[in-house]
């Protein structure tokens, strides 16, 4: 069995071949849903008219075509509208998929790789310090003293952790 590698774009080149498609799906989104709005037309107008139309076979044909071209021209431009619509919700819908599935991996991979669980807890340290930071004034103070420590006096790295440690315990009380 013979496997095909798929082909991916250069980087330069794929963000006008996404646009494109996009567009281009909602165009014929669009036309589906406008052919489909002229066939309900006709079909509705042919079942009113169908015992007249035996009759009046030539006068029913154009009374057909008329309804079908304005049909057309009326919902054009709702169709367009709805096929966007539904083409930004569904891409909205796809992305936040993607962003769960590549949530989940990521997190497979966290809880099987140590230096990668390490990484995240130190940024969940940094991030409920930057919270604490902001729910207490002082402690924005403490936090912009040692950040002009750290600048002026060359990255004194110690003095900045244990000023960051000092902050973190005496808000753990």
């Amino acid at each position: 069995m013979k496997s095909v590698a798929p082909t991916v774009p250069s980087p330069s080149r794929r963000e006008p071949v996404v646009a494109t498609s996009t567009a281009a799906s909602t165009r014929l989104l669009a036309t589906v849903l406008l052919a489909a709005g002229v066939c309900a037309v006709c079909v509705v107008t042919d079942s009113l008219m169908q015992g007249w139309a035996d009759a009046h076979l030539l006068s029913a044909n154009m009374v057909l075509w008329g309804l079908a071209v304005l049909a057309i021209v009326l919902l054009r431009g709702l169709t367009r509208a709805l096929a966007h619509k539904l083409m930004v919700r569904l891409d909205a819908w796809s992305a936040q998929l993607a962003h769960r599935r590549a949530e989940q991996r990521l997190w497979e991979m966290v809880q099987n790789d140590p230096r990668m669980r390490r990484d995240l807890e130190v940024a969940m340290g940094r991030a409920a310090a930057k919270h604490t930071v902001m729910r207490h004034p002082e402690n924005r103070i403490l936090q912009r003293a040692a950040h002009w420590l750290r600048h002026r006096l060359g990255c004194m790295g110690g003095a900045w952790r244990g000023v960051s440690r000092r902050v973190q315990r005496r808000d753990a009380k």
